[in-house]
């Protein structure tokens, strides 16, 4: 195998290999009741864009209080 071609191999393995270990994080992440923070406020930008965008401290915050509270914190 030429060096051009092992470089573009290894070119389209790196974006899926960041998408998988993205994909493997937020998943952890909801195992453990935390939502992922990016995708909130994708979210909010989508559906709710009037809608102030807290700091993560703040997203953090109010997901625990969600949580151990028990209303599961949904908006839609």
């Amino acid at each position: 195998m030429s060096a051009a071609v092992g470089a573009s191999r290894r070119g389209h393995v790196r974006p899926w290999l960041h998408s998988a270990w993205k994909w493997a994080v937020q998943t952890a992440r909801l195992c453990c009741g935390v939502p992922d923070y990016d995708v909130y406020v994708q979210h909010l930008k989508r559906h709710h864009p009037e809608r102030a965008i807290p700091s993560y401290e703040a997203f953090f915050r109010e997901r625990q209080a969600a949580r151990y509270r028990g209303t599961g914190g949904r908006c839609c």
